[in-house]
C-alpha cells in the first residue's frame, strides 16, 4: 500500500503529464489523489517544496544506486545526467526550483574535506560552497536552456580545468586571524 506521501507525489506527476507547473495548484494535487489540504500540508509546505523534495530524493537515489563516487566531476556528472534522463520534469520546473539545493551539498563537501588539516572557519566554508554552487548552477541552467545538448562531460572536464586548485587557494589564504 502506498504511503501518503506517495501518493500526493504521484498525483502531481499525473497532473504535470496534463498542464505546466505553474498551473498547478494545492488544490488540483489533494483533488486528484482524493485527500485534503492539510494532509498535503502536514507532508510538504507548499508546491515547490513538494518538487524540490522530488529533485533531492531523485538525486539521492541515483547516487547511492550509482555508489560513493571518486570525485565531485563523478558526482556533477551524475547530477547532469539524472537531470538529462528527467528532460520533461526539469524543463517544465527549473525555474521555479533552486537547483544549487542539490549542488551545495556536492560543493561543501569538496571545501570541507580540502579544509580538514587547516584550521576555518564553517563561516568561510559555507562562503566558499556558495560561490562554487552559483558558478555551478548556472553552467546547469545555461545547459538546460540550451536543450542540454553539450555533453555533460565536456562541460564537467572544463568545469575542472578552470577549479583546478582554486577552492584550495582560497583555504590557504585565508589571513591569520582565520578571515578573508
Amino acid at each position: 500500500m502506498k504511503k501518503t506521501k506517495e501518493i500526493i507525489i504521484d498525483a502531481f506527476w499525473q497532473l504535470l503529464e496534463e498542464k505546466t507547473f505553474n498551473k498547478i495548484t494545492v488544490q488540483n494535487i489533494v483533488e486528484r489523489c482524493a485527500l485534503n489540504r492539510n494532509t498535503f500540508y502536514y507532508h510538504f509546505q507548499d508546491i515547490v517544496d513538494l518538487v524540490e523534495w522530488i529533485c533531492i530524493e531523485d538525486a539521492d537515489k541515483n547516487l547511492k544506486e550509482k555508489g560513493k563516487f571518486n570525485s565531485w566531476q563523478e558526482n556533477f556528472l551524475s547530477i547532469f545526467e539524472t537531470i538529462k534522463k528527467d528532460k520533461p520534469f526539469i524543463i517544465n520546473i527549473c525555474r521555479s526550483v533552486p537547483l544549487d539545493k542539490l549542488v551545495y551539498p556536492l560543493i561543501y563537501d569538496v571545501v570541507n574535506d580540502k579544509a580538514k588539516d587547516k584550521v576555518v572557519r564553517e563561516e568561510d566554508k559555507v562562503f566558499i560552497a556558495n560561490f562554487y554552487k552559483y558558478a555551478l548552477v548556472s553552467e546547469v541552467l545555461e545547459w538546460i536552456k540550451n536543450d542540454m545538448k553539450e555533453d555533460p562531460q565536456v562541460i564537467v572536464n572544463k568545469i575542472s580545468i578552470l577549479l583546478k586548485g582554486t577552492i584550495d587557494q582560497a583555504l590557504n589564504n585565508l589571513r591569520k586571524d582565520n578571515k578573508f
